[in-house]
């Protein structure tokens, strides 16, 4: 009984002590993964999970090990902050990979970047054709950024001379779960009251209603419990 015990502590423990150590790695640690980050990463969730199970090793030592290597893998934050050539060797640096609608095989290679890598990464921003391509860089998260040629870039309203429109900025969660936000409704001046007779009007209350959100056009969408669907789609 009292390994059991001792398991869960240590995993509570471990649990805690990485939500707590990417509190002070802040964001970029999560969001954007480099070099730096995946080494972190992945040598954080080795000391966290012998913490968790490996009884062998105390406790004390391995929250030590977590501890000096936050303090190590911090300084080298701060570092790359301050100093480019620390940036470029703890990040890394983008590469071109098409230039001019050209593939660079070199950099390619040097990079170990494959064909099939660079065509899955463009068909993911919607781009089927190699020659709508100007510029692409492979950024040192490993997500591409690409840059299409003029005659392929999408019409915008500044290009068609239309007035943008006084839309919200932010879609707003009005009720989630069958619960309406409270703090949403005040923060957007939205009234609770008006909420519901909305729904009212639509026929249902607030039981039936699943999620309801306000659009940056400012439209309320109403999601029910029962969407009356004749043939839902399932996937298994």
């Amino acid at each position: 009984m009292h390994e059991y015990v001792d398991i869960i502590g240590r995993t509570v423990l471990s649990f805690i002590a990485l939500l707590l150590i990417a509190r002070l790695l802040g964001k970029q640690t999560i969001s954007n993964m480099t070099f730096h980050d995946f080494a972190t990463g992945i040598t954080m969730g080795s000391i966290a999970a012998n913490l968790a199970f490996n009884e062998k090793i105390q406790a004390w030592y391995l929250i030590l090990a977590l501890a000096v290597f936050t303090f190590i893998s911090y300084l080298m934050s701060i570092s790359a902050l301050k100093f480019p050539l620390t940036r470029k060797w703890v990040a890394g640096v983008p590469t071109v990979v098409i230039d001019k609608g050209k593939i660079l095989e070199g950099n390619m290679r040097k990079i170990k970047y494959t064909l099939d890598s660079l065509n899955q990464s463009l068909r993911e921003k919607d781009i089927f054709n190699q020659e709508e391509v100007e510029y692409a860089i492979l950024e040192t998260n490993g997500k591409l950024s690409v840059k299409k040629k003029d005659e392929y870039l999408n019409v915008t309203k500044k290009d068609m001379h239309i007035k943008a429109s006084n839309a919200f900025s932010f879609p707003v969660e009005l009720i989630m779960d069958g619960k309406i936000m409270k703090k949403n409704l005040d923060e957007n001046g939205v009234s609770e009251e008006w909420l519901i007779e909305l729904i009212r009007h639509k026929g249902k209350v607030l039981s039936d209603i699943f999620y309801a959100v306000r659009s940056t056009s400012g439209k309320i969408v109403l999601d029910y419990y029962q969407d009356q669907l004749q043939h839902p789609i399932d996937i298994e």
